[in-house]
Order: structure tokens, then sequence, then C-alpha cells
């Protein structure tokens, strides 16, 4: 019941945005939007089915003002205006303290606000009322992976990956995200021995080699030629190789720098640099929207790298730029300062 709420609840997001986008004075994308909106509303009861009851000290009519500006607060939020959602679920709070329902909708508009102290506080009791809600706990792990908390994060997907197996996979990149590569090789191992790896953590595995590797292949890769570089890759597919390879591509402009980058991608996920130089190359591509999405992953690999990250920062006002998005592009430059 919970898959197919939320795959409804998702269908509902995606179709309410891109009406929204195009509906100006058109009012058959209006009334359809109302009528999205009634599912994603539907959605949401779905989820906090448990939490909304007509409890005796709350009249009929103060119920009915609950639903509205809980519907409200979807619908502002459908559309970005997360201000103006807090605004409505603080009215549902007042009628109603303390719903399951209201306070996860309150932690994500904080969060899409960037206020991850507030996401967090509400993130937690609504946690409180339901502690193996999924949707609540993944947020949570989004919530601390915004902060950087890689730990705090670690020990909430822990708790989700004991009841869903599966989702001990993010464990790998949270691992590698906090800078424990032991810890990422240990499960890795783990995983492998109960055949869970998927391809992209096979090639994460497979990256992982012995540092006298590193050390043959840099000496071997030492002023060679662009050519030289992409025959070599063929024939042994190393990392260091591919940084070589990707910086020399970058530097003289070639095309070529977008077929190399996405073979990088699918062989080393776990590599900032990787898609830092994939975004670059998107970006010459005018391929905007998909520089923002790698742009965006890999950020995450970044560790303790304030030279890197301010690249990846330049790569994204640049994406926004292109996308016209002034909002975002001020957001990063503020960032990069």
């Amino acid at each position: 019941m919970q898959n197919i709420t939320e795959s409804l609840h998702q269908l509902a997001s995606v179709i309410i945005q891109n009406l929204y986008n195009t509906q100006q004075n058109n009012t058959l994308n209006t009334n359809i939007l109302r009528w999205c909106l009634l599912i994603f509303f539907i959605s949401q009861f779905s989820f906090a089915q448990d939490s909304i009851v007509l409890d005796a000290s709350v009249s009929e009519k103060k119920m009915l003002k609950f639903e509205e500006f809980f519907f409200e607060a979807i619908t502002e939020k459908a559309i970005n205006n997360y201000q103006k959602a807090i605004d409505y679920l603080e009215e549902c709070n007042t009628i109603l303290p303390n719903n399951k329902a209201v306070l996860f909708e309150l932690s994500k508009n904080y969060y899409y606000l960037n206020k991850t102290p507030e996401a967090l506080i509400y993130g937690e009791e609504a946690l409180s009322q339901e502690k193996d809600n999924l949707w609540i706990l993944e947020h949570i792990v989004a919530i601390h992976k915004k902060n950087r908390n890689f730990p705090d994060a670690i020990k909430t997907q822990k708790i989700i990956a004991k009841k869903f197996p599966k989702k001990k996979r993010a464990l790998v990149f949270l691992h590698l995200q906090n800078n424990d590569r032991q810890s990422a090789i240990r499960l890795l191992d783990e995983l492998a021995e109960a055949k869970m790896l998927d391809s992209r953590l096979r090639a994460i595995k497979r990256s992982m080699f012995p540092m006298a590797k590193t050390r043959k292949l840099e000496a071997i890769t030492q002023n060679t030629k662009k050519e030289n570089l992409k025959t070599l890759f063929k024939k042994n597919k190393s990392f260091q190789v591919l940084t070589k390879l990707l910086d020399s591509l970058d530097k003289e402009n070639d095309a070529s720098l977008l077929i190399y980058s996405e073979q990088g991608l699918s062989l080393f996920p776990a590599q900032p640099i990787v898609y830092l130089m994939n975004g670059k190359a998107l970006n010459k591509n005018k391929q905007f929207k998909k520089a923002v999405e790698s742009l965006q992953n890999g950020i995450d690999f970044v560790i303790d790298d304030k030279a890197l990250t301010n690249r990846f920062y330049n790569e994204l006002i640049k994406a926004y730029q292109g996308l016209g998005d002034s909002k975002n592009v001020n957001k990063y430059q503020k960032k990069r300062k």
C-alpha cells in the first residue's frame, strides 16, 4: 500500500509542476491542475491516514479548516512556494497540534528552503510518532547529507537497512562521502557475498585497486600525449589514465570530453572529478539541465577540498545561467565567495 501511495504521490507531483509551468491563462490546464492537486492531496492523506483523525476535541468545522489549510500547503509546495506552504501548515498545527503529516510536511518545506536545523527538528518530531517510517527516515538522511553530517546519515541509513536490506547499498556512498574508505570496502565485500552488488557498486569495487598499481600507472602516463592516453585508457581503464585524458581533452576543448567523461561515470562513480568533467562537457554542449544533475551528484563526493568545490560551483553557475535560473546563479555565487 505504501509503494502505491508513494508512486501516486510522485506522479502527481511531476504532473503538477509541468502543468504549472505551462498553464499561462489556459483554462483547461488550470482545471487539470486542480484535479492533479486533488490526487496529490489524497496521496498525502493516504500517508497520514493514521495521523489525521477527527478527535472529539476538534469540531467538524475546525477539521474542515484543517483540511483546507493542508490542501493549500500541498498546492504551494508543488509550485515551490515553500514559505507560503509553511504558513498554511502552521495554521494546521494550531488546529491539530503535533500531527505527523503536518510535521513531515513542515520538515520538507524547511529542507527545500535550506533551513536544515528546522527541517531536522520537525523531521525528528514526525519520526518520534512512527519510528520505522521509511519516507521520514530517508528524508532525515537527506537532511544530514545536506549538512554534510555523514556520521549521522550513516546511523540513520543503517536503521533503514535493517528493515530494507537492499537499502544497505546506499551506505557505500555515505562511507565514501565520510572519507571512510575501509568501511566502504568492507561493506562492498559483504554485499558481494550476498550477491547484492549492482553495476555501479561493482564499478566502485573495481576502482579501489592498491596504491602500488596507482604509482606504476602514474609513471607510465607521465608526459604521454592525448592520443596515446586514449589508447592506454582503452587497454586498462585506469582512473589515473582517465584523469589525465580528461584534463587533456578539457584544455584542448575536445568534443570527445563528453564521451570519455560518461565512460568515467560508469567506471568510477565515486570520483568527483569525473562528474565535474562531465558537467563541463554538458555545459559546452548546452545540455544545462543534465549538467546540473551530474554536478549535483558529484559534489557530494568532494571531501574537504575547497578548490575542487569551487570548480563545481563555477560549472553550476554556468549551467544555471544557461537555464535562465537567476535564483540558483546567485545562490552558488554566494557559496563560491
